[in-house]
């Protein structure tokens, strides 16, 4: 009786290594365009959430609670990514160290794609009942775990061996993936809502997205695979010491740096869904103007954040990439005082607070990733980066759509503000202490 020898999971990430050989060394460049891909696609699934929860999930999964409170449960499953991520960090962290790079990626990609895209298969609440809500919860607690277990150390690379004098520039760049996975996602939910009548976009039209995101993960998996697997890749790996450390261990030694790295970049991460899902979910429940409207302003506004990351590039190498992230903090806390006015104010007004805000977030989200993350060690560095975005995300932004529109909805927008205020100010204080503490040192 023959037996069939089963590869080992190294031996295929050798294989394939081998089959994507190249003589030349990894660019900086080339990470960049890895980091790119892989971001576009992580951020085309969350946003394509995030916009559904406002356009179809309080109509498709809680029909019975009025359309705010709706909305608000709605807002609720869309946390659940955010807590989940730790915990895929930490989960696939294992897994590479225990069955290698690639076959921790493809295991994440694949767990997004599938999370997404089974969520196009979720029967109604009409048909389902309270079922319906506990399978669209685990999706997207799957979806969270699966986006902590994404992380493939490419931005850290890419802070390692760009230029000194050009950090903040490639720091720019490889967050250039959620200006267009946001474009990407508000498009299609755009010309679908625009097409279709409102009976066809609610009974079949927004499963469209959630099946287009399986297709763009397995695009992003291979074009990340090709790179990460290369011997040039492992070698810069090696040499930086990028390597998956337990996390208990990183929580132990340098456990502060994450919560300091974490407040850091609070206020671009509370900023991200304020102008993104909230003014989407407010302007529709105030019906002050069209959601196409909206979300056309919003596709501009898209544009602005692209062209605010690239100026962020541009001063942060002039400035530094921590004062670059101070002067946004201090004019998110400008803006969150003219919230109130423009988002209660006419069409105008309120397209003129997105357009700010996308411009604003640009400038600061280009410089949020990785500011801090020096202060790790260089054996903590690789896992220290992936949970510094987990918490960062966490308390920043899984809850932002959810309190800014609670607090609007019952108490006025002027909770809006201090909202925003108080992120502002966690940033100024977490990277002043950054500050004292290098001093110390």
């Amino acid at each position: 009786m023959s037996t069939i020898a089963h590869p080992s999971s190294q031996q295929m990430e050798n294989d394939i290594r081998h089959i994507t050989a190249h003589d030349a060394a990894v660019a900086p460049g080339d990470i960049a365009i890895g980091v790119i891909i892989g971001r576009a696609s992580e951020y085309f699934d969350f946003f394509v959430y995030g916009i559904a929860s406002v356009l179809v999930f309080p109509s498709v999964f809680f029909p019975f609670a009025p359309r705010l409170e709706g909305t608000l449960w709605a807002f609720v499953v869309f946390s659940f990514a955010f807590v989940a991520r730790p915990f895929g960090t930490a989960l696939f962290m294992a897994i590479q160290r225990r069955w290698g790079r690639s076959t921790k990626l493809t295991a994440a990609l694949f767990l997004l794609g599938f999370s997404t895209a089974g969520m196009a298969f979720l029967p109604e609440y009409k048909y389902l009942g309270f079922a319906s809500i506990v399978l669209l919860s685990t999706l997207r607690i799957f979806q969270g775990i699966a986006l902590g277990g994404s992380w493939d150390g490419l931005p850290s690379l890419l802070a390692l061996n760009a230029p000194e004098d050009r950090r903040g520039w490639y720091a720019m760049l490889g967050q250039l993936g959620a200006p267009i996975g946001f474009a990407i996602a508000t498009s299609l939910f755009l010309y679908l809502h625009t097409e279709l009548t409102q009976a066809e976009f609610l009974d079949w039209g927004w499963r469209y997205p959630f099946y287009v995101a399986f297709a763009i993960n397995v695009v992003a998996l291979f074009a990340r695979l090709r790179l990460i697997v290369t011997e040039e890749y492992t070698k810069l790996l090696e040499e930086r010491k990028l390597r998956p450390t337990p996390v208990l261990a990183l929580l132990k030694r340098q456990g502060y740096n994450i919560f300091i790295g974490g407040f850091a970049a609070l206020a671009s991460y509370a900023l991200f869904h304020i102008v993104t899902v909230f003014p989407l979910s407010w302007i529709a429940l105030g019906n002050t103007q069209s959601v196409n409207e909206v979300m056309s302003v919003q596709l501009v506004g898209a544009g602005l954040f692209v062209i605010g990351m690239i100026l962020s590039g541009w001063i942060a190498d002039r400035i530094g990439r921590r004062q670059t992230l101070g002067l946004c903090a201090s004019s998110i806390a400008v803006l969150s005082g003219f919230a109130p006015t423009l988002l209660s104010g006419s069409a105008a007004a309120q397209d003129l607070f997105i357009l700010l805000g996308f411009a604003l977030l640009g400038l600061s989200y280009g410089q949020a990733a990785g500011a801090v993350t020096a202060n790790f060690s260089t054996k903590y560095r690789y896992a220290g980066a992936a949970l510094t975005a987990d918490f960062a995300w966490l308390v920043g932004a899984a809850f932002a759509p959810l309190v800014a529109l609670g607090l609007s909805a019952n108490f006025g927008l002027g909770y809006l503000s201090l909202y925003l205020l108080s992120a502002a100010l966690c940033t100024l204080a977490a990277l002043k202490w950054n500050q004292s503490l290098e001093g110390r040192d």
